[in-house]
């Protein structure tokens, strides 16, 4: 069936997916569909030739890593929309379309004097992409501040709301990464940002910025501007260097593997969690092996931050992935652990 043919619908045949993914990778999708409601997501389970083929869900695409085309229905989210749902004694409730920018709902939310999101200033990607991954940064992640969200079957077309106790939330996981991965395309997020306002302040960075500046008490806007200028410090803008951000989850350890780290390596960054665990710095695992600034092909370590993977002009998916792996060989070789890559690999 031609585009021109499929009401409702806007879909592009053989789309170039370069623009359409952080890394600025190639690929290209057999049929891309822009949907901008649940119903279209509807429209596509229940179109004849779109609903039974394969499908792959995509929202601000910084979270991916294309190494080859896509011979599927790729479901461009561009849900957007953004509200004060509810205002309670305990806590503001905000919604928004899985479409809209993740940055600019939490630059927003501050704006109007709702805080709570600030840690989590600037990450990329989109409000849809934050509750699969559980996105995380400087001691929150999504899960502390989640209320529900809004997803629609793939195979049903039937739309369903899933609290905190379905989504199965962990360590930059979900049910949405598990049983429900390219199942389910979420559509509408709820956010709970709690009454009074507590400052979360036990991140290193956070407390030097405190020393620095001789604020012991700073407001949430204050917090917002930290947390944006250590990220810009420390990480590449997108839009001038293809990257998807920290590309390897920080490992977690037991106490006693922490300890035998650190007898072997006393400087290495580390993290006591509440269950006992101990969370480890990717980014200075790979720094010790030696791999910041170094390249495979075009693709390569950003000099300013380990953690980051970047596309030095033209790299190839491939390419990205070869490195990858070099460097998760190289960190298992000297300190026995297994580096785990955040971005889904396709």
């Amino acid at each position: 069936m031609s585009p021109s043919s499929v009401p409702l619908l806007d879909v592009t045949e053989r789309a170039n997916l370069r623009l359409h993914n952080s890394f600025g990778l190639p690929a290209v999708a057999a049929i891309l569909v822009r949907v901008a409601s649940a119903a279209d997501v509807r429209r596509v389970v229940d179109h004849p030739a779109y609903g039974v083929a394969p499908q792959f869900i995509l929202g601000g695409g910084s979270n991916v890593v294309f190494t080859r085309d896509l011979d599927a229905v790729v479901l461009k989210v561009e849900i957007m929309g953004r509200r004060l749902l509810a205002e309670t004694a305990d806590a503001w409730i905000i919604e928004a379309g899985a479409g809209e920018s993740w940055a600019e709902l939490v630059a927003w939310t501050v704006a109007q004097g709702w805080p709570g999101l600030e840690n989590l200033a600037l990450i990329p990607g989109s409000v849809g992409a934050a509750p699969v991954q559980n996105i995380g940064a400087y001691g929150l992640e999504l899960k502390d501040r989640f209320e529900s969200l809004d997803a629609v079957d793939l195979v049903t077309g039937r739309s369903v709301t899933l609290g905190a106790a379905e989504c199965r939330f962990g360590y930059r996981d979900s049910v949405f990464k598990q049983h429900l991965a390219g199942k389910s395309v979420i559509t509408t997020v709820r956010l709970r940002l709690p009454r009074p306002w507590r400052p979360v302040l036990g991140y290193l960075d956070l407390e030097r910025r405190m020393l620095e500046t001789g604020n012991a008490r700073p407001d949430a806007a204050t917090i917002f501007d930290w947390v944006c200028a250590i990220r810009r410090a420390k990480l590449p803008d997108p839009a001038v260097i293809g990257n998807a951000g920290s590309f390897f989850k920080n490992p977690v350890v037991t106490p006693e593997q922490c300890r035998d780290i650190i007898g072997r390596d006393p400087e290495i960054v580390h993290y006591p969690m509440a269950d006992g665990s101990v969370k480890l710095a990717a980014g200075w695992l790979i720094d010790a092996c030696g791999w910041k600034g170094k390249s495979v092909g075009r693709a390569g370590v950003y000099d300013k931050q380990a953690l980051v993977l970047v596309n030095r002009g033209g790299a190839s998916g491939a390419e990205v992935v070869t490195l990858a792996r070099a460097i998760q060989e190289s960190v298992y070789g000297r300190f026995g652990i297994r580096l785990e890559p955040e971005p889904i690999i396709v």
